[in-house]
């Protein structure tokens, strides 16, 4: 799950929120830690960020007939074929096996149907680690999220750069594919299904940092 997945990471209870949550009468100053400025920053981010995916970035995919190995595209693909967002041939893949060596085994090459290109967005996804950042053209993305509330924030911690950051966690709205409500869909994909269950009260956190400005997500400052 791509760009909400370092939200959803962080999902959960706040540290004691900062007393400045009980201020949350408009401010003029977008430099201040306010209700209304963190509400602008989250649905700024989510109005460009906020999409459901499953870190399914290229097509046609090769998956090897081995469902005992419970690999997790073995046990999913067959489940958005039966709900005809994709289509499969049969044909050997290519596999490593346990000496490294590459072996050839039955297996399946899937492919998009017209209604599964329907929820493959065509939106940069940049997927970082401690050492590197991977920028993916497209992912399968499968709910639209939009800010429900802001429940609160965290103290702002000035950075050696001169700026300040902070978290912010709130709730939101959720608009998922209808096919999100199939029961052998939520058996393969249970963090999708906690989302779209979540809605209104699961807390999610997004980090954002203080620019020339104003408020914005921590994505947007590091690209």
């Amino acid at each position: 799950m791509n760009r909400l997945s370092n939200a959803m990471r962080r999902a959960g209870v706040m540290l004691p929120l900062t007393a400045a949550i009980l201020l949350a009468a408009c401010s003029g100053n977008a430099a201040e830690p306010s209700t209304a400025n963190f509400t602008k920053a989250i649905n700024d981010y989510l109005a460009e960020r906020g999409h459901l995916c499953l870190a399914q970035y290229q097509w046609p995919k090769y998956v090897a007939d081995d469902t005992s190995a419970n690999s997790r595209d073995a046990m999913q693909m067959p489940v958005l074929e039966k709900l005809g967002l994709l289509k499969s041939t049969v044909m050997p893949v290519e596999r490593t096996g346990d000496d490294g060596a590459k072996i050839s085994v039955p297996g399946r090459r899937y492919d998009l149907t017209t209604a599964g290109q329907k929820f493959y967005l065509h939106k940069p996804v940049v997927v970082a680690t401690a050492t590197r950042q991977v920028t993916h053209d497209a992912d399968f993305c499968v709910a639209t999220l939009t800010l429900d509330k802001v429940i609160g924030w965290e103290t702002p911690v000035k950075q050696e750069d001169g700026t300040s950051k902070t978290s912010v966690l709130y709730t939101y709205h959720i608009d998922p594919a209808p096919f999100t409500r199939d029961a052998d869909f939520q058996r393969v994909f249970p963090m999708v299904t906690r989302v779209v269950e979540g809605a209104g009260t699961l807390q999610l956190r997004e980090g954002v940092r203080l620019t020339k400005d104003g408020w914005v997500a921590e994505e947007f400052f590091q690209r």
